[in-house]
């Protein structure tokens, strides 16, 4: 497997594991979801607004775009079923924004300044790899909280991804 068929691979396992996240934490009441469970932001609802907030942020830098962040837990969205359905879609974005690029940007580097303003040069298919890590450690916190809620902690292991994918399209990502 190559390195974009590797980010394709990983674009298809984001959203998958976001899904089998939700469908534990829509089973939240309103009370719990928004609960301080001690999280680096706070609530499930803070956390996955980071994600969301994070996603937007990489996304436009890959795009050589801007996206305005204030802070790294700025609200983008206060309504809970308007994050699942945004975070959802952006989730689902990476796989046709990855099919789209070319061998050239891929094995190239991507010039990006941080929140801060600071200027790095770095390689862009790591940084879209980032994207994907960052979530998993987020879904990680989320599922954290679902335990300390009551809840359960869903399974998002990349080799069950992958269990569930059909030979022709593990080795064709």
């Amino acid at each position: 497997m190559d390195l974009h068929q590797h980010l394709r691979l990983m674009a298809d396992y984001h959203a998958w594991a976001l899904d089998r996240l939700y469908a534990e934490i829509d089973a939240l009441g309103d009370t719990d979801y928004f609960r301080d469970c001690g999280q680096f932001f706070g609530s499930v609802h803070g956390t996955l607004n980071h994600l969301l907030l994070v996603e937007h942020l990489w996304q436009a830098r890959l795009q050589h775009t801007v996206f305005p962040v204030t802070g790294l837990d700025q609200q983008l969205e206060t309504d809970r079923g308007a994050l699942k359905t945004r975070l959802q879609a952006f989730a689902r974005g990476w796989r046709p924004f990855v099919d789209g690029l070319d061998a050239a940007t891929v094995a190239g580097d991507l010039n990006y300044r941080n929140v801060q303003g600071t200027p790095y040069t770095l390689p862009f298919a790591s940084l879209v790899l980032h994207v994907f890590n960052h979530a998993t450690h987020h879904r990680g916190q989320a599922s954290i909280a679902l335990v300390q809620l009551g809840r359960g902690a869903p399974v998002m292991d990349l080799p069950y991804f992958l269990i569930d994918l059909p030979a022709e399209k593990l080795h064709a990502a």
